[in-house]
């Protein structure tokens, strides 16, 4: 009996990490990926190649996986903790909106494309002074940036409306429209400036995904998203 009711409770929490939303899902795993690759990376650089992103190691047609594993490491705890924040802020309402299921979909490939961009830009102008802007094929990427930046940018087109603020500016607020691509902006002159090794391709690519599939969405479910936008613009 006593080993039955170990199964059951077993089985019972599982369910509930079953049971949680696909935000508190993404924070889980991401957040424990990211740790172990902490530990990984300390032991030896050598796990960076398995994990982490380096645009001319796939333009050699080597560590595709990357593609994906880079969307789940993070460079520190800094790293990890700002885009968990981000990610917990702009997705869980992005979730109720288009579901479950369609929202981790999203999220996935929106990395992986956001992924496939920085490749390709870097690869291809990212020598000289375009390594400032497209970043260096030689240089090692991590982060789900790209991944929330297409949450941002579904909002963009879903509910362009929609206040947002900057997380280190928490009283600053501009509608979606305009303080979404502010932010990319921003961060591209920045980085520019002062040579900062920011993943604006990625970005900008995340950032893409999501107008491309806000504009899906709102063809396919004019009339909801037209309610939505009412709802959310009184």
């Amino acid at each position: 009996m006593n080993n039955f009711i170990r199964v059951q409770n077993k089985k019972n929490f599982f369910q509930r990490i079953w049971d949680l939303s696909a935000v508190a899902k993404i924070i889980i795993f991401t957040s424990i990926i990211s740790m172990v690759s902490f530990v990984l990376f300390n032991s030896s650089e050598k796990y960076l190649a398995y994990l982490a992103l380096m645009p001319g190691n796939i333009l050699a047609g080597k560590y595709i996986l990357t593609l994906i594993t880079h969307i789940f490491v993070h460079g520190g705890f800094g790293h990890l903790f700002v885009n968990m924040f981000v990610l917990f802020s702009l997705g869980s309402l992005c979730e109720k909106i288009i579901g479950q299921k369609r929202f981790l979909l999203f999220y996935l490939l929106s990395g992986v494309f956001a992924g496939i961009l920085s490749v390709v830009l870097s690869g291809l102008f990212g020598y000289g002074i375009g390594e400032r802007i497209f970043g260096s094929p030689n240089i090692y990427m991590v982060g789900a940036s790209g991944a929330i930046f297409a949450i941002a940018g579904l909002y963009v087109v879903l509910l362009p409306k929609i206040k947002f603020s900057i997380i280190f500016l928490p009283f600053f607020t501009l509608p979606a429209y305009v303080m979404v691509p502010l932010a990319l902006f921003v961060m591209w002159a920045l980085s520019f400036a002062w040579n900062w090794p920011i993943g604006n391709a990625a970005h900008f690519g995340g950032f893409l995904a999501g107008l491309i599939y806000g504009l899906y969405l709102k063809m396919k479910y004019r009339r909801k998203i037209e309610k939505l936008q009412r709802f959310f613009d009184r």
